[in-house]
């Protein structure tokens, strides 16, 4: 379809001639030797181009305005198909459908994932004060820090102090080296009491032999007496916890079911009384005497637990060794 010039509006056909009898205010017409206008002034040269530029813009979108109403109004009495048939429509209707499940299951899940988030930043959050928290500490630390190697400086070691720690040292090691000389020796004085201790068991052994086959004589015999067996008894006892017998100055049996034992240690008596529940091998309770209360501990509560002789003897004495 056509439209008519004049119908439309359009104002370009026109143009032209509005432009060759356009006046131009604030120009002084004179004649030339060619007979035409002549422009001397710039100032006047330049209001004239600003002039004619306005005019062309203004030109410009009046053209572009009229175009764009042509177009629309060829679009509308065209005799093309409809863009929005019954089959278009159906089908973006189909589509927006889907957009707006899709959109509202994103929004469901923003829904889900909001308190995860917030969450998230509330921990974050919790973190990074925890940080600033902590590295204004680390900063206080290094600050008092600071400080107090300005206030306390590294004294700077001389010549008379390093000899002076050297003396020292010296002096330390010769110590050192006495008291490994004396626990050699102590270990050596040890040894041969061990040494004498063992032929001891060695005669004890033979003689606890002979009381054992004493005592199947007398079983055999039937003797009388009763205290046989209780006194057999109380020698094997005697002989298992001789292992431990070192420095022994007395061992005797101050009743039926008591023992009583007598150590020398660094040149003070140490005293363990064991009594025993009566015609058995277990301790009833353990008493020491020359050793303080402190220095044991529960060293003989735990051995009389135990039923551990030779054991109980070993640690009283390595602990009164060590005081």
């Amino acid at each position: 379809a056509t439209l008519d010039d004049a119908k439309a509006g359009l104002r370009i056909v026109n143009a032209h001639a509005e432009l060759s009898t356009h006046t131009w205010d604030g120009i002084e017409e004179w004649v030339g030797e060619d007979g035409a206008l002549g422009l001397k002034d710039p100032k006047i040269v330049e209001s004239d181009v600003q002039v004619q530029i306005s005019f062309l813009r203004k030109l410009k979108f009046l053209y572009l305005e009229q175009n764009a109403k042509d177009k629309y109004v060829k679009t509308i009495v065209s005799d093309d198909a409809r863009w929005n048939s019954e089959y278009g429509m159906r089908r973006r209707s189909a589509a927006l459908r889907e957009h707006k499940a899709k959109l509202a299951e994103r929004r469901d899940d923003l829904r889900a994932l909001s308190g995860f988030v917030e969450e998230d930043y509330k921990k974050a959050q919790s973190l990074t004060l925890q940080a600033s928290t902590l590295s204004q500490k680390i900063l206080d630390a290094r600050l008092s820090l600071t400080r107090l190697r300005q206030a306390h400086p590294h004294p700077r070691l001389t010549m008379t102090t390093a000899n002076q720690q050297l003396d020292g040292q010296v002096e330390e090691m010769q110590a050192l080296d006495a008291e490994l000389a004396d626990a050699h020796e102590k270990i050596a004085t040890v040894r041969e009491r061990i040494k004498v201790g063992m032929a001891e068991v060695e005669k004890l052994r033979s003689i606890r032999a002979e009381v054992e086959k004493a005592v199947e004589i007398g079983a055999g015999e039937r003797v009388g007496d009763g205290r046989v067996t209780e006194l057999y008894d109380w020698f094997s006892i005697t002989t298992l916890t001789y292992h431990a017998l070192v420095s022994l100055l007395s061992a005797h049996s101050e009743s039926d079911n008591e023992l009583r034992l007598t150590y020398r240690v660094h040149e003070r008596e140490v005293c363990i009384t064991l009594p025993f529940i009566p015609n058995t091998r277990r301790l009833a309770e353990a008493r020491v005497e020359g050793v303080e209360e402190h220095v044991i501990g529960d060293v003989v509560d735990a051995h009389v637990m135990e039923n551990d002789v030779s054991g109980l003897v070993s640690a009283v004495l390595v602990r009164a060794r060590t005081t």
